[in-house]
């Protein structure tokens, strides 16, 4: 009888406890972490996230990160703009390309999206099949982009023509969305791609070439940034703020080598194919300094890069030339003050 009685007791208490929970006031339910959706590309370009989930640092931060893999640069950006996600992170050529009515697909809504912090200049590298040495050996050929009028396919173009190709000289097609292209290229569906970092370093292993890497070229460029829209961020600063806090402390762990080990085991807990060759070199590639932009820092000068390509190859033709316009300090600056 007494044990039926205590446990009726602490069932009650814990009806009470939860029942107080809901009732409390908004300040205590506020300590509970914020969920936000964050769509990505898969691959080892989310290592600061993914450390950060580890490590504590959003739930620390008040934030419980939610992650999808987006299959292409189409279904990442309208999932953003028509509210399905909260933030992308995402090349900001997209964003832009989206924000000017450039976009590789139609929305339902004029587009108020924008950059809050950046990530890295790309990590991009065109990458051929084997016979495919020389840009002079791609005439003829076709080469594969994610899609035709955003992401990093300027980049292509702009690479083959500095190689000395002309328009007619090659064929772009769309495979989607780096899994995809590495794939098709493995298949030699197609004679070439922009891949991202690991991919490249595992391309190469398999006998690929990297025929061109862009930081090589240009020296500056803006490549992957955390985006969001303008209405969800003025509604969730605080929570953007702790998503921004948590992947700046990501950044800056990872560039830690008394850290290596741990980040390389981290990596590999999501990519569990990699070999630990594969893991040290992605590490030597993406670790800050040389990899991730230390404290995820904007590059202005790089995106003022994406803009000039843009206002070369996309259409409707736009001169573009303000890096302000698509990117917004100042919740970076109130997370890491």
């Amino acid at each position: 009888m007494s044990i039926t009685r205590a446990t009726a007791g602490w069932a009650a208490g814990c009806l009470a406890a939860l029942a107080g929970l809901l009732g409390a006031p908004s300040g205590l339910r506020a300590q509970m972490p914020q969920s936000i959706s964050v769509i990505v590309f898969p691959g080892g370009f989310n290592w600061p996230i993914w450390i950060a989930q580890q490590k504590g640092y959003f739930a620390q931060n008040g934030v419980e990160v939610k992650l999808t893999n987006t299959p292409n640069s189409v279904f990442q950006l309208t999932g953003l703009i028509e509210g399905r996600f909260d933030i992308a992170m995402t090349a900001i050529d997209n964003l832009v390309a989206y924000m000017e009515g450039q976009g590789e697909a139609k929305v339902d809504r004029q587009p108020d999206i924008f950059a809050f912090m950046g990530g890295d200049n790309g990590f991009l590298s065109l990458v051929t099949v084997p016979d495919v040495k020389t840009y002079a050996d791609l005439k003829g050929r076709t080469l594969s982009v994610d899609a035709l009028t955003t992401g990093y396919a300027f980049v292509l173009l702009d690479l083959l023509e500095r190689g000395g190709l002309k328009r007619g000289d090659f064929e772009v097609v769309k495979a989607g969305g780096v899994l995809e292209r590495w794939d098709e290229l493995k298949q030699k569906k197609q004679a070439g791609t922009m891949l991202i970092t690991p991919f490249d370093i595992i391309a190469q292993a398999a006998g690929f070439h990297v025929l061109q890497r862009a930081i090589d070229v240009y020296g500056h460029y803006q490549g992957l940034v955390g985006a969001t829209r303008r209405d969800w961020a003025r509604d969730n600063a605080t929570a953007l703020q702790g998503f921004i806090r948590a992947h700046v402390q990501a950044v800056e762990w990872l560039g830690d080598p008394a850290n290596k080990d741990e980040a390389v085991s981290i990596l590999r807990g999501h990519l569990q194919q990699m070999s630990p060759e594969l893991a040290a070199k992605t590490y030597a590639a993406l670790a800050p300094p040389q990899g991730f932009t230390p404290k995820a820092r904007i590059d202005l000068e790089g995106v003022s890069k994406v803009l000039a390509l843009r206002s070369r190859y996309g259409e409707p033709k736009k001169t573009l030339s303000d890096p302000a316009k698509y990117f917004d300090g100042r919740y970076y600056d109130a997370a890491t003050k």
